[in-house]
């Protein structure tokens, strides 16, 4: 198909298309020196024909055409522009020509384009109005689609509210049948079976559900009601022979209790479901429990007690079996023999056992299976068996209590104790008549220990069904303890030194008394400590000492003074050590007591042999640091005994000294600390001595020569030291 270019005759231009364009192609390559292609000048804005021309123009045109590439191509050749114009204009003409006739050669090939085009303008007519058809129908259609869209969701939320109200409906309805099965199963089958345990748990529910309807008034209500509340009624009856049976099987004799209740903890949900439906029968059960339990309690801790009391040592502390009475004392006709020795009232032995973590959680004692064996206990052990009895029974059935009836805080407490209200009271009567006649401080001692542990493993089970009766334990047994300590206080107070018999410097029953007594109080007192114990046991030892004193004055020498206090501070201490801490008050005093009597008494024995030297020496010393030694001088005859007396008899001096000391104390340890202390104290009383006379007063003595070699001495000496 051929192009059509019209050109405009005015402006020459030619009409380009097919093969007239392939010649003017031809033409502009003739006109190109070099083979460029040049721009053809475009004449057609340049009208040299109309009555409107203006120089100016002319003249902007030919500036213009000057600027030409080609234009100045030709100018530059030297070719003639007028003639070249001309050239061009015939070019021109001659490719009009060509095609014209090209345009009518193809003349029917454009009117069958014409044809063609016509006919595609009515087929895309078409074509619009079907798309048009198209869209029109895809509007409508999408309109649709959003109406189903709202349908859709319309009927969504129908169904969703349909569900909503179907599960409810069906709710309600699964609540208001009474099923055939727990018809038959409530009636006939024993409450003991696990079905009907939990046909119980939905008759409950529906009991439950039934009362919130009727509060709701709604009509189905009553539908139901009457079924409801005769299963109800046939549950409460069941229920309550089964448990009333169970709590008349505690009465039995030589019943095992905690097997019927953990049977009932089993089905602890029986007097829940009393409680919620039926709170008189459950109040009527828990009261008969109260009753039954109270009943059994009072019997077994009553019937036990006695029994214990029959294993009791029959030998018991009294009034007159203080630390202060003498062993020599006299009692009246019709009085009660003493015991055998009164030293064991204030010995712990193995009486502390009862407090050790195996015996203190240990089994029960059991009273006729002791009675046969003729075993004899003292009074803490058996405290401690009833004690620890009532503890057991007491935590159990306080966590009973708590699980089975559904109590907590004051009115778990309140029940506990009308149950075992009367049996607690009966302990506290029968612990006060005992301790109204007790006098053994330490049975009483390990007793307050024995309830404070007790106390405490309470409080780690977090049962406090007991802390007041604890408390109430406390209060008769402190105030006993601290009665009979002041009574012992008062009495070696009151103790007259002339009415124990022999005086012996040996230590003496009363200190050995006190020494037993204190350490077994520390000792115990340790993991409880107690202020006014403390407090007592301080006015004790005061009083010892005191009396320690006045024994030792009724010696007439000095030195048995000494023997007699060294002997009974040296036992107090060692007795005090074996059980109390070493700084515990009560061993430092005795310590410092200890340290001080026997310096005093070194230089005691040392002064009858060697008491001139000594003196001498001390003398010396003063003088010495005054600087008045001048003084002695004159005394060469004293220096010379001094010297000559030391030198002959100091070997048997000190053989001396030691047998006499190993005879005056028990304590053989001690005897050869303080011989060993003797012997070293007078070493340096001979070195004092050798060191004055080694001053320029008494260097021209010839006496000096005499003295003993230091060394020599104390290797001498120390063959003399006994060995144990």
């Amino acid at each position: 198909m051929a192009e059509v270019v019209v050109i405009s005759a005015g402006s020459s231009a030619a009409m380009v298309g097919g093969s007239a364009a392939g010649s003017v192609a031809c033409a502009q390559d003739k006109m190109k020196p070099d083979s460029d292609v040049v721009s053809p000048i475009n004449l057609g804005d340049l009208d040299l024909t109309t009555d409107e021309f203006i120089l100016d123009e002319v003249d902007l045109h030919i500036q213009a055409n000057l600027e030409d590439d080609l234009v100045k191509e030709a100018l530059k050749m030297g070719v003639d522009l007028r003639q070249y114009s001309k050239q061009v204009e015939g070019e021109l003409q001659r490719i009009e020509q060509a095609s014209i006739k090209d345009y009518i050669k193809e003349s029917q090939n454009i009117a069958s384009l014409h044809n063609q085009i016509t006919a595609c303008d009515s087929i895309l007519e078409r074509m619009e109005g079907m798309l048009s058809g198209f869209q029109s129908d895809l509007s409508s259609i999408s309109s649709e689609i959003q109406t189903l869209q709202q349908q859709s969701v319309s009927m969504n939320m129908r169904l969703k509210n349909r569900q909503a109200v179907r599960s409810q409906l069906s709710q309600l309805v699964d609540e208001l049948v009474v099923p055939k099965t727990m018809i038959l199963v409530i009636l006939e089958s024993p409450v003991t079976e696990q079905e009907f345990l939990e046909q119980l748990h939905e008759l409950n529910k529906k009991i439950n559900f039934a009362k919130e309807l009727s509060f709701r008034e709604t009509l189905a209500c009553s539908d139901i009601q009457d079924n409801v509340d005769r299963l109800k009624i046939k549950a409460v009856t069941k229920i309550r022979e089964f448990i009333v049976q169970k709590i008349y099987s505690f009465r039995k004799p030589m019943t095992n209790y905690q097997i019927p209740q953990n049977t009932l903890l089993k089905y602890r949900f029986f007097y829940q479901f009393l409680l919620a439906n039926e709170r008189t029968v459950a109040k009527e059960l828990r009261d008969e429990y109260v009753d039954t339990m109270s009943k059994i309690y009072y019997s077994y801790f009553k019937s036990y007690s006695g029994r214990l009391l029959k294993v009791q040592y029959e030998d018991v502390a009294d009034k007159d079996d203080l630390m202060g009475v003498e062993d020599t004392a006299k009692k009246g006709f019709f009085s009660k023999p003493s015991l055998k020795s009164r030293n064991t009232i204030f010995t712990l032995g193995q009486r502390g056992a009862v407090l050790s973590p195996a015996e203190l959680e240990g089994p029960i004692l059991v009273p006729h299976t002791a009675q046969r064996g003729d075993n004899r206990y003292p009074y803490e052990t058996l405290f401690r068996s009833q004690h620890y009895a009532l503890l057991d029974n007491g935590c159990r059935e306080y966590l009973f209590l708590s699980d089975f009836f559904m109590v907590a805080g004051n009115s778990a407490l309140d029940l506990f104790n009308s149950i075992m209200g009367k049996t607690l009271g009966m302990f506290l009567k029968n612990m006060s008549t005992y301790l109204s006649d007790c006098y053994d401080s330490i049975a009483v001692f390990l007793c307050i220990h024995v309830i404070l542990r007790f106390k405490a493993i309470t409080a780690k089970r977090n049962i406090p069904a007991l802390d007041k009766y604890w408390e109430a334990v406390l209060e008769l047994l402190w105030p006993r303890f601290e009665l009979i300590l002041e009574m012992n206080i008062q009495s070696i107070r009151s103790t007259d030194p002339q009415k124990l018999g022999v005086l012996d410097t040996r230590p003496h029953y009363i200190t050995r008394r006190y020494a037993e007594f204190s350490s077994t109080i520390v000792s115990i007192n340790q993991t409880f400590p107690n202020e006014r114990t403390n407090t007592l046991l301080g006015q004790l030892q005061v009083e010892v000492e005191n009396f320690v004193l006045k024994m030792a004055a009724e010696f007439p020498s000095r030195k048995d003074q000494l023997i007699f206090l060294i002997n009974n501070y040296d036992m107090m201490l060692s007795v005090l050590m074996e059980r109390a801490t070493d700084d515990s008050k009560e061993v430092e005093g005795f310590q410092q007591l200890l340290m001080a009597r026997t310096q005093e008494f070194i230089e005691e024995i040392l002064s009858s042999p060697f008491g001139g030297m000594i003196a001498f020496v001390k003398e010396s010393e003063a003088l010495m640091e005054r600087g008045q030694l001048d003084k002695l001088k004159n005394d060469e005859v004293r220096i010379t005994q001094l010297v000559r007396g030391f030198s002959s008899t100091w070997k048997q001096s000190v053989e001396s000294l030691s047998q006499d000391v190993m005879r005056s104390f028990t304590n053989f340890k001690n005897g050869t600390s303080i011989i060993q202390g003797a012997l070293t104290q007078l070493i340096q009383y001979y070195h004092g001595f050798h060191k004055v006379l080694n001053q320029p007063t008494f260097r021209s003595l010839t006496v000096r020569s005499e003295l003993i070699n230091l060394h020599h001495l104390m290797v001498e000496v120390k063959k003399h030291k006994p060995n144990f």
